[in-house]
């Protein structure tokens, strides 16, 4: 299946369904001596795998990883790392009756059509957010090879669910506490709201989206390229690969349409003979490169297609109108598992960038 790779310098490729024998991820191009084990991609599998909390999908994956090549010692040697996790706790029954009946919001009826019947349906297959799973085991070893190389740190943290929004400005002094409570919001007292408000949705059988912001510090001047490989173009692409995603934005993004451009540009300035910018409406990003600030991006969610609610949908057999309602087991609101994934992709994406552009080196 075409599209299962990113990535030019460090490659993902990412295999498996849903409800198949396992995920899995093979990541090409990691530099050799980079100190490695299982428990470096295990934590960030924790922070994403389902059935943690009500506010997530009731089925109950451990997802241990395993990693079957490309490390050796404790440290990578330089060949493609190949990670799987197993499938344990799939129920494809539910999803019988999808053959014929296309749930309206999921990639059902384009997918069929793409494979001619021949896709795999048990819970959306390859277009499923169970293969996110695979973003993260490749991320996490970008993420730490960006820490250990480059001192460059990533966090991605819920600012809204539905219409409740986190009201603190994030900086670096909360990030422990994204992981505090189980909707990945720092500022807890929101995070309290937000918890309510999905589980109110759950209850009338309905989801709720909301929006991830992301802020990766310590980049250096010049990563990415121009035109086509542009840093903003290739995060754009990695993180519009997690079903749901909707909208992607830099800095001041939509807002900043608004401004006039005195209002809306960033005055260099020099702090401890460093040049900086005094603000950060461009979101770290200029000309498609880093410019030394810190990457600010947003990602809109939308609410998770699988309700329990009656819907209309068509029959492809007859043709027919009939009314669907959705089995299983899904997340009332997508948005708390994904910080993690989120994490993840900003990560392969500036780990690339800064193989391509020399700033880390083939061997640590």
């Amino acid at each position: 299946m075409a599209g299962s790779s990113i990535g030019q310098r460090l490659v993902l490729t990412s295999f498996g369904e849903s409800h198949g024998k396992c995920v899995g991820a093979v990541l090409d191009g990691c530099p050799a001596g980079l100190e490695l084990d299982e428990k470096d991609v295990q934590v960030m599998l924790d922070y994403r795998k389902p059935g943690q909390s009500l506010v997530s999908t009731q089925r109950k994956e451990g997802d241990i990883v395993e990693i079957l090549s490309g490390v050796f010692r404790g440290y990578t040697t330089g060949a493609p790392i190949a990670m799987i996790i197993w499938n344990k706790d799939q129920n494809s029954r539910d999803y019988e009756q999808l053959q014929t009946k296309m749930r309206p919001g999921h990639s059902d009826y384009p997918a069929l059509v793409k494979y001619n019947g021949f896709n795999d349906y048990r819970g959306g297959g390859r277009f499923s957010g169970r293969l996110t799973a695979t973003h993260v085991m490749g991320g996490a070893v970008a993420r730490k090879l960006l820490r250990v190389a480059l001192n460059v740190e990533t966090h991605s943290y819920t600012t809204k669910i539905g219409r409740i929004s986190m009201r603190d400005k994030f900086d670096l002094s909360m990030k422990e506490k994204i992981y505090a409570n189980e909707v990945r919001c720092p500022d807890q007292n929101a995070a309290k709201r937000m918890r309510n408000a999905i589980l109110d949705a759950r209850k009338s059988g309905d989801t709720l989206g909301g929006i991830i912001e992301s802020t990766t510090y310590n980049v250096p001047v010049g990563l990415g390229e121009p035109i086509f490989g542009s840093l903003e173009s290739d995060i754009s692409k990695a993180i519009y690969s997690i079903p749901s995603v909707k909208g992607v934005e830099f800095g001041s993004g939509f807002a900043g349409s608004e401004l006039f451009g005195s209002q809306n540009n960033d005055p260099y300035v020099t702090r401890g003979g460093k040049i900086t910018t005094k603000t950060n409406n461009a979101g770290g990003i200029l000309g498609g490169l880093s410019n030394g600030m810190p990457i600010v991006m947003r990602v809109a969610f939308k609410p998770a297609s699988s309700i329990a609610k009656r819907q209309s949908t068509v029959d492809i057999k007859t043709k027919k109108p009939v009314i669907l309602q959705v089995q299983g087991r899904h997340d009332p609101c997508v948005v708390p598992r994904a910080p993690p994934v989120v994490d993840s992709l900003v990560s392969l994406v500036l780990a690339d960038h800064a193989l391509m552009g020399g700033f880390i080196k083939p061997v640590l």
